[in-house]
């Protein structure tokens, strides 16, 4: 195995810990909006995120981190409280980690599942405004993901 595919992996403890706060990020959403609420988690390769991006976003790149809603469109999900899939590339928060300085992966990887999660809660950042929205939102989620004891809100 080279060094390039071992820098994308995440141990067996840390992706326990990742999808453990992603559950916690959605059970606080959940109790904002007065319901539970369900979302999946894939963490893939460059290669694998590069393929959805052209096939579904029509650039053709891989990117960090995609969030595929199902509650978008007129009359919304035929199951409200499914938001959609998050799809995080490992290598991708590899290289972005180490370039913010961030000592682990992991901490990258629950960031940009807290920044997908909020794309499937319907925010986004096409602007400065939507953008501050966004990010208090991701801050209040991420702040709920690292406590400990009972879910509040976020």
């Amino acid at each position: 195995m080279g060094a390039r595919a071992r820098q994308a992996r995440l141990s067996v403890q840390a992706a326990a810990r990742v999808r453990r706060r992603l559950r916690r990020m959605v059970a606080a959403a959940g109790l904002a909006e007065g319901r539970a609420l369900e979302a999946s988690l894939t963490l893939c390769d460059d290669a694998a995120i590069h393929a959805l991006n052209r096939d579904y976003r029509k650039k053709d790149r891989p990117t960090d981190v995609l969030a595929f809603a199902q509650r978008e469109g007129a009359g919304g999900a035929l199951h409200p409280g499914v938001l959609g899939d998050i799809v995080i590339s490992l290598e991708t928060a590899a290289r972005q980690a180490k370039g913010r300085g961030r000592d682990r992966v992991e901490r990258e990887v629950v960031f940009l599942a807290a920044h997908g999660l909020c794309h499937l809660l319907g925010y986004d950042h096409r602007n400065d405004r939507e953008e501050a929205t966004m990010n208090a939102r991701m801050a209040a989620l991420l702040e709920e993901a690292s406590r400990r004891g009972r879910v509040r809100p976020a």
